[in-house]
Order: C-alpha cells, then structure tokens, then sequence
C-alpha cells in the first residue's frame, strides 16, 4: 500500500461528553484511519460536532433537517485532496451502541466512509456504485483489524 502524505486538523466542538469522543479518537489513530482510505496527498479537517451543529450543517448544505453521522466537504483534489469531514459526536454514539460496535470502529468506519467520499466514492448515484463503495470500505477496515461493519 502506498502511504500518502496527510495534513490532519482534529477539531472539536461543544461537546457534552467530549472526554468519551476524545477518548475513541486518539489523533494517531484518525490519522492511521483516513491514511489507509487516501488515494492522494491530502489536507483534511475532521470535526467532531454536536447535534445542533450538525443538523445545522446538514440543514444547510444538504437541505436535510436532521444530523447525520459524517458529512464531507470536498474541495478539489489535484494537486493536493482538501477536504472537511464533519462527525456528529451524539449520532456515532447512538449509532455505534444500536450496532453493537464500540465508539472507535464506528468513528474509523465513517472516517474511511467519508474520506472516500472526498476522493469521489459514491453511494448515491447507483445501486452499482453502493456496491462497490462498501466492498472498498470493508476491504480498507479490514486491513486495520475492523470487523465488516455491515456484517
């Protein structure tokens, strides 16, 4: 596997229970996570974000008005990929409890989800594409000890 150079801004926002995120998102880890998704050099901001920040976000640049888990902001990706992933802290921590993970598999699976968004990896477009995204999401998660997480 070929090692990409990253440029990693971790951020957080107001969190109630920022300790127990803090905790499941050591900065080596993330930058491990998203490194084994990279295709190219990349500059990217992950924020951890609450549910009002969140909805907010999604609201606005989505026209949906609830929070999600990840949203990607992708800005170009020649000659270097930029990118924003936002996390919605309560959501992964809903989601990882309801899907028996712990709160560090979930928070990697949507770290590679979203950082293959970036790269231009699509779900959405094609029952084909969804397919295809996955399998790459489980190969990656697997080459970091992560069981399949649609299993």
């Amino acid at each position: 596997m070929a090692r990409h150079n990253l440029t990693l801004s971790l951020q957080y926002g107001k969190l109630a229970d920022a300790a127990t995120h803090r905790a499941a998102l050591p900065r080596h880890k993330v930058a491990r996570w998203i490194r084994h998704a990279l295709q190219i050099d990349s500059e990217i901001a992950v924020r951890i974000v609450d549910t009002e920040e969140g909805q907010q976000l999604n609201l606005d640049y989505r026209q949906k008005d609830y929070a999600t888990n990840v949203l990607t902001f992708d800005y170009c990706t020649e000659p270097v990929m930029m990118a924003d992933l936002v996390l919605c802290a309560p959501v992964v921590a809903r989601e990882a409890a309801e899907q028996g993970k712990t709160l560090a598999d979930h928070y990697a699976h949507l770290l590679v989800h979203g950082t293959l968004h970036a790269q231009g990896w699509d779900h959405e477009t094609s029952e084909a594409d969804a397919q295809a995204m996955e399998a790459r999401e489980i190969e990656i998660l697997a080459g970091l000890g992560i069981a399949n997480p649609y299993a």
